[in-house]
């Protein structure tokens, strides 16, 4: 049924724009296009605060928004990178610390009617400094923020980004949080 399948786009080797065209019985045709992601893992790093449980969020400028947003850390893996290996990388080179423990908070698909990513979530504690250099295309801020406020600030509106608000809001879900 799928008569071509061809890449049209690729991002550094990271992922890319995949388009297919189906031609049906009475010759008629529909191209549809998606985005082959080879996923991501999303960090919940926490640390206990003066107030309480705190997590490091990002003040990160994002272009296709234009606009600089709170989100939790997160990253691209490789192909066939070990999920964890890319979570202790992406951690470090996004706020500088490095976790003795990371706690799986499951899967999630961000965009699947645009995208087969897949996005696997990780709580990250026992932080010590320990930082990577940042990619070169992002400028991040690293901000330490109660919990409590930012579970807050997914009811309101003020946290729109998807993977922060699931981030979050698993985190407030374990055990003596």
């Amino acid at each position: 049924m799928f008569e071509t399948n061809r890449i049209v786009w690729q991002k550094d080797g990271s992922w890319r724009l995949r388009v297919e065209t189906a031609v049906f019985p009475d010759n008629t045709s529909h191209q549809t296009a998606f985005i082959e992601h080879p996923g991501a893992v999303v960090l919940v790093p926490l640390r206990e605060g003066p107030d309480g449980p705190e997590l490091l969020m990002l003040r990160q400028y994002r272009r296709a928004l234009d606009e600089t947003i709170l989100e939790l850390p997160a990253g691209t893996r490789g192909w066939d990178e070990n999920w964890l290996a890319c979570a202790q990388r992406e951690l470090r080179e996004e706020t500088g610390y490095r976790a003795e423990t990371f706690t799986f908070l499951g899967e999630v698909w961000p965009a699947p009617g645009l995208s087969n990513e897949l996005m696997r979530l990780y709580l990250a504690v026992g932080l010590q400094p320990d930082p990577l250099p940042q990619d070169a295309d992002e400028e991040i801020e690293v901000a330490a923020m109660p919990l409590a406020d930012l579970v807050v600030m997914t009811g309101d509106g003020r946290i729109r980004d998807a993977k922060s608000i699931i981030g979050i809001l698993r985190a407030a879900q374990q055990p003596g949080f």
